[in-house]
């Protein structure tokens, strides 16, 4: 399940992409109305979390944008306003719901859940390569018929490849999407992760290889 949080204040994203990873969410973040817009036009997303406060383009226009363009993903408005013509205004744009802040990570998981149960986006698409199955859904992963049990961040690890198969993936991209943009901390961190997502994959001494090293550049899902 990938999710596009578009939001200005960058810790308020920052917390909020932590959150919803552990819930086992891929998470983009775009901090105005305007690389919103483009990151729409370029990734397939099944959610978004949309700031009405926002520079460059402002919340409102983007969702009435998005909407004109039969973008129907569910859109969730996020504001620290409390005024009730602020919150028709968006509805009326197109959104589907909003929350005010301060909010917490629980509320928006199961404002979450709540719209796309409503909207059942999730029941017609189940990823899939060659016999590794990721059903966004119920968030359970199977090889075959057997089912493999993963970290959030493994997780979010495989559905990034299954959503970008046959796509080389830099290291770079792959922090910015399965990590904070910002990370710190092991150098080798994607190496590690994919290496343990191999060895889940490999359900059996027959299992090949999905997942592959193209060198120099990156890795494949394929």
């Amino acid at each position: 399940m990938q999710i596009l949080v578009i939001e200005d204040e960058i810790k308020i994203a920052h917390i909020l992409k932590r959150g919803l990873q552990a819930e086992h969410y891929t998470v983009d973040i775009a901090q105005n109305g305007e690389e919103a817009l483009e990151k729409v036009e370029i990734n397939t997303y099944d959610f978004i979390i949309l700031d009405l406060m926002l520079p460059k383009v402002d919340g409102i226009t983007v969702c009435k944008t998005l909407r004109n363009k039969k973008v129907n993903i569910p859109i969730l408005i996020l504001t620290a306003k409390d005024d009730v013509e602020d919150k028709i205004a968006g509805l009326d744009a197109g959104a589907d719901d909003y929350i005010t802040k301060p909010f917490s990570i629980e509320e928006i998981s199961a404002r979450i859940r709540a719209l796309l149960r409503r909207s059942k986006k999730t029941t017609s698409v189940v990823l899939t390569v060659r016999d590794v199955t990721l059903d966004p859904a119920t968030k359970i992963v199977r090889r075959g018929k057997k089912e493999i049990v993963l970290t959030a961040r493994e997780y979010a690890l495989l559905e990034y490849f299954m959503r970008n198969t046959n796509t080389i993936l830099s290291q770079s991209q792959i922090l910015e999407h399965v990590w904070d943009n910002q990370y710190e901390g092991l150098s080798n961190i994607v190496e590690t992760y994919v290496k343990y997502l191999r060895q889940k994959l490999k359900t059996s001494p027959h299992s090949k290889e999905v997942i592959h090293t193209v060198r120099g550049l990156g890795y494949k899902m394929q």
